[in-house]
């Protein structure tokens, strides 16, 4: 079975919100968010029951869908994927607005936003899927939605181990890699927090690092750019 299959299926990038009877609201990075009928018009999501994001949903009944952007910033993805709402306000410094549902939705780096009371759950083992309602949307710009191959190919960016979409790498096929490892003649290090690798061919141009600056050559103030960590938290890719 090679499950690198998986990468071939299309998905997209969305903050999937929800909020607490007493007003506590979260949100978190999902990728599996799909429309089920068109009258009524319901969707899926797809949530791992670990994160407090499913805890909020399953007492609220209600979640609502931010559908990010291609000019989404990777340190915007790491906030809303990589960091416990149960530790810190993910929303404190975020423009956002309360809907209908009194979940928070995104008003930058989002091309558009739904709103579902939950009708049906479906237990799938690490995940529930959620089962929703349409009850509010809207189109939030012009902006190109982001697939979920854009934040890889593009973006650089990793899967948390909570996805439904995580291939744990030893799963990978020597073919794969033997690619990774080929892509570059200078070293690649790896962040152990969220598996974003630093590539010196390509560097980071979201803050200002050239293509050919190798991570010993990194400023010391330089961090992760998708869950904030530092240099000390990066170790050479094998």
């Amino acid at each position: 079975m090679n499950l690198e299959a998986c990468y071939r299926m299309n998905y997209g990038m969305y903050v999937v919100s929800s909020k607490s009877e007493n007003g506590e609201i979260n949100g978190q990075i999902a990728n599996t968010v799909f429309q089920i009928t068109a009258e009524p018009p319901t969707i899926a999501i797809s949530i791992n029951k670990q994160n407090f994001t499913h805890e909020l949903i399953q007492k609220s009944k209600v979640f609502a869908v931010s559908i990010l952007s291609t000019e989404t910033p990777m340190s915007l993805i790491g906030h809303f994927g990589f960091k416990s709402g149960r530790e810190i306000n993910k929303f404190e410094n975020v423009v956002y607005k309360l809907g209908l549902t009194g979940a928070p939705l995104l008003l930058e780096m989002t091309s558009a936003s739904l709103e579902a009371e939950v009708i049906s759950t479906l237990d799938v083992g690490t995940h529930t899927v959620f089962i929703g309602k349409i009850i509010a949307s809207e189109i939030i710009s012009d902006a190109q939605p982001m697939t979920y191959a854009y934040y890889h190919k593009v973006k650089r960016g990793k899967s948390p181990k909570t996805a439904p979409t995580y291939i744990d790498p030893k799963l990978l096929s020597p073919e794969v890699k033997r690619k990774k490892g080929a892509d570059s003649k200078m070293k690649k290090y790896e962040c152990t927090v969220c598996g974003y690798i630093y590539d010196p061919a390509k560097g980071d141009p979201e803050s200002d690092i050239p293509p050919g600056t190798s991570f010993k050559d990194l400023p010391e103030d330089w961090v992760c750019p998708v869950c904030g960590v530092g240099k000390e938290d990066f170790e050479e890719e094998l």
